[in-house]
């Protein structure tokens, strides 16, 4: 994605409890000169900043202009992510534009290939099948943490829809007792004037 030079960009991420949460990053800084993006934006840094569901700071530190940068999410929901550059330049002369490129991962723990190169391929083979119990740990907490969303929005509907019908049957009792109330008064009008 695209940021100004000082602008604060936020990803929000919805994340179960007990979740590794990596990111990696790169900035590349617009040159006027070439009309593209720099490779590289040597003396530029980011900011990054992670905030949990209940407004604790996980994360707050400053990187180079590429770097990785992990936390473990304690409690289940939308972590906000937020990126922002160092730059020093004034706010009125920092119009460069910023190019961020941006990878995260939920819940993986990833395969060092040099690790298991090196081992024999018994121990390979426990090693990417300790990997694999782990990916289906993850997939086993990501999917309870699904269930619990989902049956939480299901009573929330149950609720609402239950609200709906009472409020139509008090409508309608309100409709009805108005409609009796009239008729009423007309028959007692009629009668008071002997039309009837």
């Amino acid at each position: 994605f695209h940021s100004g030079e000082r602008e604060e960009k936020c990803i929000i991420e919805d994340v179960p409890s007990d979740t590794l949460v990596m990111g990696n990053y790169k900035v590349q800084r617009w040159d006027i000169h070439k009309q593209d993006f720099l490779e590289s934006a040597p003396g530029l840094g980011m900011f990054v900043t992670v905030t949990s569901p209940s407004a604790e700071i996980l994360l707050s530190k400053l990187y180079g202009p590429q770097g990785t940068f992990s936390f473990t999410s304690y409690l289940s929901g939308e972590h906000v992510i937020c990126l922002q550059s160092n730059s020093t330049r004034f706010v009125a002369f920092a119009g460069s534009k910023l190019r961020i490129h941006l990878d995260i991962r939920v819940g993986e723990h990833f395969l060092d290939e040099s690790v298991v190169q090196a081992k024999d391929k018994v121990n390979e083979v426990n090693f990417r099948l300790e990997h694999l119990t782990e990916q289906i740990q993850h997939i086993s907490k990501e999917q309870n943490y699904e269930r619990e969303r989902e049956e939480k929005f299901r009573k929330t509907s149950e609720e609402t829809n239950s609200n709906i019908l009472w409020w139509a049957i008090v409508q309608t009792l309100i409709l009805i007792s108005i409609g009796m109330w009239q008729i009423k008064s007309l028959r007692d009008f009629f009668i008071s004037k002997k039309l009837v």
